[in-house]
């Protein structure tokens, strides 16, 4: 529309200025006086335009007034020039709705296990080689799923986040045929957090992890060995139990941790540097038995070598131990669990020297657990320790990726409360693998390992030996 009036105007003055024309030389004086005037007076109007709008075309620059010109007998009217209005800022968005906060996530293994030589059969009464983390050792099987997790996390607010985990990779036992039935659904993990003091303090409640031995709170999408050692693990088979705990990380502590994680290596998770619980004591997904409840307690810290120079420069050191006490009642064979609850107190200790290429884990828990006494042919409690120690060492860039071959190796003597009568098991294992990650959401873990282990059963004795190729495939989403 400016545009458009501004060749009006334009157009109009040029009519004007032909009426001066010899053609109206013998007009009336006045009558040519008045004329100019209007002309003088579009010309004005015309050039005040022309400023307006090449004001408006560099907004940086102040507005000027138009040119002054001649002087006129009228005063000719002033075309104003309007400025648009400022642009607003925008209002801020709502807050997105809890259920958007949410994100699902989670990852399968794969397994197949080869036993090269070994006591994968043996009559009645004598243990067979048989894992108490891997029902496919020893097995007249090939291909099978040891995890497909899938899990629903995130918080629902600014003070409070939730966590939902199910396998779909369980199996269920004690058919009327006597048959396993694999690739149920169980759950996992049900629990919210509760935030405060800039979540530096949180409140768990809800079925969770214990905080009983790093590498029993690593999950196992990020453990490098292929199974969970004997001697921590005997403490929490299938690593939870229903109860609330309490985790506090100070700040400097957390900020090495999310470098450490920054740089890709494998953390046990945000259980927090210290942490205090209570929880019902029977373990993963069993009906409490007992009025007692399990305490447990742990404290893990990091620490940066740098100030010891030369090859600590770069490394973290993270020490820490865990305490645990409880009763528990184990599972008996003539069906139900033991009417008595027996001491199960204990103790544990962890070293981890993050990789950086080079790398050390070790643990090892002492204390009391029931187990199945072969003498009085009944439970009691009794005395148990075990362990681990392994090594590694990283390569983060290679032309087939990264990897991190491994050795590691176990022992531990003590009963295993959550098989049907605690029975004792003995366990000796070297394991050396590789773990190879040719994409981030792509794993391949190789090992062979030397098994000697007793059979996970009272009715049998001895020990069983072999050898092992494993592999396990991950994929993460």
């Amino acid at each position: 529309m400016r545009e458009w009036r501004q060749v009006w105007l334009a157009g109009c003055a040029m009519a004007l200025t032909s009426l001066s024309s010899p053609a109206l030389a013998a007009e009336d004086p006045a009558t040519i006086a008045s004329l100019q005037r209007q002309i003088d007076e579009l010309r004005a109007q015309v050039q005040a335009l022309l400023a307006a709008q090449q004001n408006a075309q560099t907004p940086a620059l102040p507005p000027t007034a138009p040119a002054p010109v001649a002087p006129a007998p009228a005063a000719a009217p002033v075309l104003a020039v309007v400025t648009p209005p400022a642009p607003t800022a925008s209002k801020p968005g709502k807050p997105k709705p809890w259920y958007d906060r949410l994100q699902l996530r989670g990852y399968t293994q794969m397994r197949v296990s080869e036993v090269i030589d070994g006591d994968t059969d043996a009559p009645a009464g004598v243990s067979r080689l048989r894992s108490v983390h891997d029902a496919g050792v020893g097995e007249k099987g090939n291909f099978n799923f040891r995890r497909i997790r899938l899990a629903l996390q995130g918080d629902v607010s600014d003070r409070m986040g939730l966590y939902l985990q199910g396998e779909f990779a369980s199996a269920v036992t004690g058919q009327a045929n006597g048959e396993r039935r694999e690739n149920f659904f169980q759950l996992r993990d049900a629990y919210a957090d509760v935030y405060f003091a800039d979540r530096t303090i949180k409140l768990r409640v809800g079925q969770s992890k214990v905080p009983f031995g790093w590498e029993n709170l690593q999950s196992s999408s990020n453990r490098i060995a292929i199974d969970r050692a004997d001697g921590p693990n005997s403490a929490v088979p299938g690593e939870r139990d229903i109860g609330i705990v309490g985790f506090y990380t100070p700040p400097a502590i957390q900020k090495i941790w999310d470098d450490l994680a920054k740089d890709g290596q494998k953390l046990f998770g945000n259980y927090g540097a210290f942490a205090l619980g209570v929880y019902n004591g029977q373990g993963t997904n069993r009906t409490e038995k007992n009025d007692g409840l399990m305490k447990v307690a742990m404290a893990t810290v990091p620490f940066r070598l740098d100030g010891l120079g030369g090859p600590f420069v770069g490394k973290v050191l993270e020490l820490g131990a865990e305490g645990m006490l409880n009763t528990f009642q184990p599972e008996v064979r003539t069906g139900g669990v033991s009417a008595r609850a027996y001491i199960d107190n204990r103790v544990n200790l962890h070293a981890i020297l993050y990789p950086a290429p080079f790398g050390i884990q070790a643990e090892w828990s002492w204390g009391k657990g029931p187990e199945w006494d072969r003498l009085t042919q009944s439970l009691a409690s009794k005395p148990l320790s075990g362990g681990y120690v392994q090594a590694m060492y990283r390569v983060k860039h290679s032309p087939i990726g990264a990897f991190i071959p491994y050795a590691r190796w176990q022992s531990y003597r003590g009963g295993w409360k959550t098989a049907t009568n605690a029975p004792r098991i003995s366990t000796d294992e070297i394991e050396l693998g590789v773990e190879w990650l040719p994409l981030k959401e792509f794993e391949v873990t190789m090992a062979y390992a030397r098994m000697r282990r007793s059979e996970a059963d009272e009715r049998r004795s001895g020990v069983a030996r072999g050898d092992l190729l494993r592999a396990q495939i991950q994929w993460n989403y």
